[in-house]
């Protein structure tokens, strides 16, 4: 198990705190404001409303103890960096942090940040990769977070029914449509017996990053 504090609970850090909080690692979750520190409090190890800006609030909580630090406040850059600045300082082993934009990143690089991450962009070039495969027929989005995606049946999902591929718990999406290879009608919230066919379109629903991850299926 490791220590994480993730810093700034917007829709990235919270995924990031619940998500390390729910593969067991102990995570404290920070935010400046109480509202979002509330709404996490029942999911990660601890959960605390305090100024990351300020390095004596930092101090007292023991951050400078935790393995790895995500800086996931991305709307303003002078406060990332200073946030980003006071964890080096404390000595943290590993400072991840966000940026919005690529100047963004080369400022948080030149202060010391090990490792910067780009979420919009990198999420958009994963996704026009895969789109760009030969099995993805469609794409739409449903919101930033979540997208509908049609693409051909994978050989190996072939001869198996929806109960057997376990697609919800296996690739985190779920199957709301078929579209049949024989005459190509779409069949609405499929039964689980339903067993895939060469020639049929899965029509799925999802988080953008797990959708994407369908075209790497066989």
């Amino acid at each position: 198990m490791k220590t994480f504090v993730v810093i700034g609970l917007g829709r990235f850090g919270s995924a990031i705190a619940t998500e390390l909080s729910a593969l067991g690692h102990e995570v404290l979750a920070m935010d400046i404001h109480e509202e979002p520190v509330q709404r996490i409090a029942d999911q990660v190890t601890h959960a605390v409303a305090g100024d990351a800006r300020d390095p004596a609030v930092l101090k007292a909580l023991g951050v400078r103890n935790y393995d790895c630090a995500i800086v996931a406040v991305g709307d303003d850059v002078g406060n990332s960096t200073l946030i980003t600045l006071n964890l080096k300082d404390l000595g943290i082993r590993e400072v991840i942090s966000k940026a919005q934009s690529h100047v963004h990143r080369k400022v948080l690089e030149k202060i010391g940040a090990d490792r910067v991450v780009f979420p919009e962009h990198e999420m958009g070039v994963k996704l026009a990769q895969g789109l760009s495969s030969s099995n993805v027929l469609n794409f739409i989005e449903v919101s930033e977070d979540f997208g509908i995606l049609e693409l051909a049946a994978p050989a190996s999902w072939r001869g198996k029914s929806l109960k057997e591929l376990d697609v919800r718990n296996r690739h985190h999406v779920t199957i709301i449509a078929i579209r049949k290879g024989s005459d190509q009608a779409l069949d609405v919230a499929p039964g689980a017996d339903y067993k895939l066919e060469q020639g049929d379109n899965v029509v799925a629903l999802g988080r953008s990053e797990d959708i994407n991850r369908l075209h790497e299926v066989e």
